[in-house]
């Protein structure tokens, strides 16, 4: 029987540095996060499992058991990884202060399930997807239990309010949580809701950086504002508008990872580049929580504001009528063009 709790309980886990048992039906693991372990007497593992784009920096996709695309690849080398090296392994921060690093071999990995439920919980954790096998499990958590985890029925209306915003007085915001995440999204919903009239709605995953801070590296904070205005005119026409604001940093790898990427594109790497280096996804993001979201504001079909066809058939999957796919291009600056040019030729947005 599944329990979301044991995922909770995971998560911090992970985050505070401690090992975790995690179960498949094909067997468990032990495991240590390497990024946040604390050193202990003696600490070493004779493997390690990162993702296959860290194999794949590390040149190791050549070999056949780390060959599959976004599998788990389970590595030996020729002495036991202590806790420095298996860092030195996950952070590509660290490639050039450790440039000789192997040779490594590829293992087969028996506990196949468990090995890819622990590469999500690392990147839910927020944390680097590199683990050393062993260590005192201080939680077990199971596959099971991370699909009943991220079931977006659990997600559910928690409070509303009238909030008049910079763009218009007649604006209500949403909260939505589910048990044992303690990720809060929310809804804006701007003019007077209708079912006779087909809302705009935006889909707009938190960035810290672009929307708070005003980063120029990014074209956040500008879609965010020019959405809406979109809506403030669309509700002074009579009709409405709905912003959704996903928890959910860095297209879903969270703030620090974001950062992390943001150094390897300083360094060259464009951002799809950087999210490989780090082992991560390029797209991590949930949209059955935008669709649970939309389901429970009762807001049926809706024109969609976006530059990205993905996004419309991410939407449509989760079973969203998308009538009509709004485009929101906004201008570049000098320092965001080739994050811009990387959406269009790498990601396939429509700019």
């Amino acid at each position: 029987m599944s329990n979301t709790r044991h995922v909770a309980q995971a998560l911090d886990a992970l985050r505070h540095g401690w090992a975790i048992r995690v179960e498949g039906r094909d067997g468990a693991l032990d495991l240590l996060p390497a990024e946040t372990a604390f050193a202990q007497p003696g600490l070493a593992s004779p493997r390690l499992l990162i993702s296959a784009a860290r194999a794949a920096t590390l040149k190791l996709a050549n070999q056949r058991e780390a060959a599959e695309p976004h599998a788990p690849v389970l590595i030996r080398g020729a002495e036991p990884f202590t806790l420095d090296l298996a860092r030195a392994i996950a952070d590509p921060a660290l490639d050039l202060t450790w440039p000789l690093k192997g040779p490594f071999l590829a293992e087969h990995i028996d506990a196949h399930e468990a090995a890819t439920t622990a590469m999500e919980l690392g990147r839910l954790a927020g944390i680097l997807p590199a683990f050393l096998l062993g260590g005192e499990p201080a939680v077990s958590v199971s596959t099971a239990d991370l699909a009943a985890w991220k079931d977006p029925a659990n997600l559910t209306i928690q409070s509303r309010a009238r909030l008049p915003v910079e763009a218009i007085d007649e604006a209500e915001i949403v909260a939505f949580r589910a048990r044992d995440d303690m990720r809060e999204h929310v809804a804006l919903i701007l003019g007077r809701q209708s079912s006779e009239r087909t809302p705009l709605v935006r889909l707009h995953s938190e960035c810290l950086t672009g929307d708070v801070l005003g980063s120029l590296k990014c074209d956040c904070g500008p879609q965010l504002n020019a959405a809406l205005a979109a809506m403030a005119d669309e509700a002074r026409g009579e009709g409405w508008g709905v912003l959704l604001y996903l928890r959910q940093e860095g297209r879903g790898i969270g703030l620090i990872n974001k950062l992390r990427a943001y150094q390897l594109q300083d360094q060259g790497f464009d951002t799809v580049e950087a999210n490989e280096r780090l082992g991560l996804p390029n797209e991590a993001r949930d949209f059955a929580v935008a669709a649970r979201m939309l389901s429970l504001l009762g807001a049926g079909p809706i024109r969609l504001m976006t530059n990205n066809p993905a996004k419309v058939a991410a939407l449509e999957a989760e079973g969203v009528t998308v009538a009509e796919r709004v485009p929101h291009a906004l201008p570049t600056n000098p320092h965001n063009t080739r994050y811009l040019a990387t959406k269009r030729d790498r990601a396939g947005h429509l700019l």
